[in-house]
Formats: C-alpha cells, sequence, structure tokens
C-alpha cells in the first residue's frame, strides 16, 4: 500500500493537491455557490455512494447548476481519487459550483461548473472522546431556516455552522448544537443527532432543520430493523 498522499480530481482531471487551482472568479468561492457532498470510505469501499450522488443531484437542480459528468464517470473518478491517495479508510469532498464568472451574482455570466473531488484521512472524534463522551454547547446561532435555505441542500455557504464551532471552541467544548428559529434542536455544527431514552431512539424531524443525512437515514433504518 502506498504512503497517503493529497490527491484531487478538477473537471476531469488527476492532480496533486498542492497543484490543483480554481479561478478566483469561481462562484463557489466568491459567493459559497455550490454544493457538496462529504462520503466515508473503508477498506477503499466507499459508504453509499449511490445515495450521496443522488442527494448532490437533487441539491445542484434546486440551485439550478448543471452537473456536467454523469453518475458513471463521477464513481470512477472517486475510486480513481482513492487508489491515488494510498489511504483505506478517509473521507471523500465531492464539490460542484457554478463555475467561473463575474465579480456580480448573476449566476448567467458562468457558463461552466466546477467539479472537484478531494480524499483525505478524516478524523471527528478521536478514540478517547469516544469513550469518555464530548462536551456540547447550545449555540447562539441559530440554524438556517427552511424559507431561507432548504435544509435538504448541502451547500457552500457553512456560515452558521462556523460560527456555532467557533463559540465552542472559545468555550473548551468539542462540539456545538444549533437549534432552529423556534428554540429545537436540529442539528450539530457537522452531525445529526440522536437520542436514546427509555429504548426509543429520537432524532429531529427534517422539518425542524436537521439535514437529510444519508447515515441519519441508515440508522434509522436499522433501528427500525
Amino acid at each position: 500500500m502506498p504512503s497517503s498522499k493529497k490527491t484531487c480530481w478538477i473537471n476531469g482531471k488527476m492532480l496533486a493537491a498542492d497543484e490543483a487551482k480554481i479561478s478566483v472568479f469561481d462562484h463557489g468561492l466568491l459567493y459559497g455557490d455550490g454544493v457538496f457532498e462529504g462520503l466515508r470510505y473503508y477498506n477503499r469501499n466507499v459508504f453509499k455512494m449511490p445515495e450521496h450522488l443522488q442527494r448532490l443531484k437533487l441539491s445542484a437542480d434546486v440551485l439550478m447548476i448543471p452537473i456536467p459528468w454523469p453518475d458513471e464517470l463521477l464513481q470512477q473518478a472517486i475510486l480513481n481519487v482513492i487508489d491515488a491517495s494510498g489511504t483505506a479508510n478517509g473521507y471523500i469532498r465531492l464539490i460542484v459550483t457554478r463555475g467561473s464568472g463575474s465579480l456580480g451574482i448573476d449566476p448567467r455570466h458562468c457558463t461552466s461548473p466546477t467539479v472537484i473531488i478531494i480524499a483525505s484521512e478524516f478524523t471527528l472524534v478521536d478514540e478517547r472522546k469516544k469513550r469518555e463522551g464530548i462536551r456540547l454547547l447550545i449555540a447562539a446561532h441559530r440554524r438556517t431556516p427552511a424559507d431561507v435555505l432548504d435544509s435538504r441542500i448541502k451547500s457552500l455557504n457553512y456560515l452558521n455552522n462556523i460560527m456555532a464551532k467557533i463559540q465552542a471552541n472559545i468555550a473548551g467544548m468539542d462540539e456545538a448544537l444549533l437549534l432552529n428559529e423556534l428554540g429545537y434542536i436540529a442539528e450539530g455544527s457537522t452531525d445529526n443527532i440522536f437520542i436514546v431514552k427509555d429504548d426509543i431512539l429520537y432524532t429531529p424531524c427534517v422539518s425542524d432543520g436537521a439535514l437529510q443525512g444519508i447515515t441519519r437515514s441508515t440508522v434509522i433504518k436499522i433501528a427500525t430493523d
């Protein structure tokens, strides 16, 4: 097995991460105008890849960003990036931006979307905290309401989540819980929330602002079965 290398794929080209470039006029950079998926892989097998690609397409369709590559090619590109990375277990970030345009927000000036695939080693919680538990902060920043941006869309704009994480960091906590505009728990800064009480599994509804996560759906199915 080769050693881990930071590798990515941009619009059909495999590149070393330090050689990868996008335009400073890319609307994903300028305005957060794009969508993404985060996929985990174990023993070089990608978890729920078709479901992730389906959600990526849904998010892109809502923002009216055409994805210029078919699913079959994206699946193969993801596998190629994993092979090139030399890692057996890790994380894939699949990004689609509206592409390069002008400094104005008018999306009609962007004619060719940018598609990026990155593989990386990834750890959310270290082993000690998994054993001992983590400390949570209820963030002052609220989950973006659905009438502003549908929670089912994984857009590149994560400022609310980032501000919540900053609050947790400053307070010496491990993670932040985001409430919706009514004060109900929606999700963590980068994760879905589950609670077990009296042998019943509870999780916030998508209508309360929770991301309709692929892992969330899998946990619900396992619990139901």
